[in-house]
């Protein structure tokens, strides 16, 4: 198992978390404040600068309200 911040299931982690952000109309700063955290953080996970842990990938889902069942079915896909 590749612990890659570059690999391609972990590139679709960082769009699918980008996306969500999106999709809630959410600036970073928005988003971190949610989270209690500083605006890097979410630019450095966003950018692939920061690699996330499992909790931290859950507490952005939730802020976010995605369900992490979409995010195993995204990562599941084979890569594009």
């Amino acid at each position: 198992m590749t612990r890659s911040l570059f690999s391609p299931a972990y590139r679709r982690l960082r769009d699918w978390l980008v996306a969500g952000r999106h999709a809630q109309s959410l600036t970073q700063v928005q988003l971190a404040e949610k989270l209690g955290r500083p605006q890097s953080f979410v630019s450095k996970y966003e950018r692939g600068e920061r690699r996330l842990e499992f909790v931290e990938v859950f507490e952005i889902a939730e802020a976010l309200r995605v369900d992490m069942c979409d995010l195993v079915t995204e990562l599941r896909r084979p890569p594009n």
